[in-house]
């Protein structure tokens, strides 16, 4: 599917679309569970009906073999409504926290109010999940939904166009295609929520935007996400459980290992298991057209990553093939790279896996300490030493042993960043969370008049003495 098949949507819309969200809100029309519940099992119809459609535009775009799609993109959002229909009831019910027992009449209650109108920015590189994962915790918490998809993704963004409105409320969740222009006009109008996933300086861009509204924000931003081996760990899985993890998508990911810090006694041993795997997994070429290997999503960024590539001072270990026509490039693993090398710099966002040796696990920690906090830090090790130093001395959104990328599918956890990563963090009910206001509440009963006695004019001696108990009251040895 080509560019000239997404639409723009026409920016004189654009403030229709923000008053029409809004009159939603005022009507009341998301706030009961059913309705919530009916959109939710439309949108994992709108999945499964449209299967075959998904995987061919995604196919378009970026060239994602079909298991990947439905692994990773259309499985996980049919479950996140359905897991979500489950608990809804549950999700949604007032809370009565425990109180002190003089205040235990004064009906304490914390109620889950929508926060209002979201506007949800999602990336090209996961179009569907990205979207709708988090579009399940709105429709969930009672919130009507600008999407406004990548135009860098067309055939997957004019496809979400086509079928929203044939699915969901079209007064209450609308899509808005386009640029930058219509990104700038979304972000010229307040919202009660503003939830973006994409790269470091949009997000700031998007953060400056709401700072002028006092809006809260979610920020997904990624970063360079390092993988530390330990010397005592499985190289074998480590190296193949590693290269897995950076194949998915091309590299395209924001949670991929970004570069591996690899002791120097098992670094020959590394080196040749992920050649091993590196075989196993492309045995006739990853360019081969067997291979159902992706490509890189526009000509740009073809050139971006070929150039990181070409100027890297380190060694080709495998891979280094590429086909511009086509947009591919081979998976790349390269070794001997410096701290300063081009690698180095920025997210690699592509089929590129740089090697560091460093001396052991607290020279990793250093290399990672002196970079800007990560969306997930990986390591493999077996050393409960290790994963303690890990926990105490790095700090990431996530901290990851043993595998890559399957964090994704742990939808107990909440995932999200730290620092240049991101802020905010979603997942399941945690998704709903996000977008929920706690409202407290309670009710003082005027029987209880006469307890308030000491507080009124004129103060006392009385009074004075009675308030200064809790001032006064006994404080434990440390």
């Amino acid at each position: 599917m080509s560019t000239s098949l997404l639409q723009n949507t026409p920016l004189e819309d654009i403030p229709k679309i923000h008053a029409r969200l809004y009159e939603t809100v005022r009507s009341g029309k998301t706030l009961p569970l059913a309705y919530r519940r009916k959109q939710l099992l439309q949108l994992a119809h709108l999945i499964q009906d449209n299967v075959k459609a998904i995987e061919a535009a995604e196919l378009a775009d970026l060239g994602k073999p079909a298991l990947e799609v439905v692994l990773n993109e259309l499985g996980p959002v049919v479950q996140a409504c359905l897991r979500a229909v489950k608990h809804l009831e549950e999700w949604a019910e007032p809370e009565k926290p425990p109180v002190e027992e003089w205040r235990s009449n004064w009906d304490t209650t914390i109620y889950k109010a929508p926060k209002g109108v979201v506007l949800l920015i999602s990336p090209w590189n996961y179009p569907w999940i990205l979207t709708f994962n988090p579009l399940v915790g709105a429709i969930a918490a009672g919130c009507p939904v600008a999407l406004k998809p990548s135009e860098s993704s067309p055939a997957c963004s004019a496809l979400i166009a086509e079928l929203v409105p044939k699915y969901l409320d079209q007064d209450a969740y609308i899509v808005v295609n386009g640029a930058v222009s219509e990104t700038t006009a979304l972000l010229d109008l307040r919202w009660d929520h503003i939830f973006f996933t994409g790269g470091g300086s949009v997000g700031r861009v998007v953060a400056a935007a709401a700072a002028k509204f006092v809006t809260p924000v979610t920020l997904e931003l990624g970063g360079k996400s390092p993988v530390i081996i330990d010397s005592d760990c499985d190289i074998e899985v480590a190296a193949k459980r590693t290269l897995f993890g950076k194949l998915q998508n091309n590299g395209q990911l924001c949670v991929t290992p970004d570069y591996v810090c690899v002791p120097r006694a098992v670094l020959p041993q590394f080196k040749k298991a992920i050649s091993s795997a590196y075989s196993q997994f492309w045995p006739n070429s990853a360019l081969h057209p067997s291979s159902q290997w992706g490509h890189i999503v526009t000509p740009n960024h073809h050139t971006r990553v070929w150039n990181l590539i070409k100027n890297t001072k380190g060694e080709i270990l495998e891979g280094g093939h590429v086909e511009p026509d086509k947009k591919k490039i081979a998976p790349t693993i390269v070794t001997g790279v410096s701290l300063d090398d081009p690698l180095m710099e920025n997210e690699n966002f592509g089929p590129v896996l740089p090697i560091i040796e460093v001396e052991d696990v607290d020279e990793a920690i250093d290399v990672v300490r002196s970079r800007p906090t990560p969306l997930v830090l990986y390591a493999f090790t077996n050393n409960e030493e290790t994963k303690q130093k890990l926990l105490d001395k790095t700090s990431s959104g996530s901290l990851i042993l043993n595998d890559t990328v399957t964090q994704l599918a742990v939808h107990e956890i909440p995932f999200g960043g730290l620092g240049e990563s991101g802020y905010g963090a979603y997942s399941s009910k945690h998704t709903f969370d996000l977008f929920t206001h706690r409202r407290s509440s309670i009710n003082v009963p005027t029987e209880f008049e006469p307890n308030f006695a000491f507080r009124y004019p004129p103060y006392s001696p009385e009074s004075y003495a009675f308030v200064e108990r809790d001032v006064m009251a006994k404080i434990p040895d440390a």
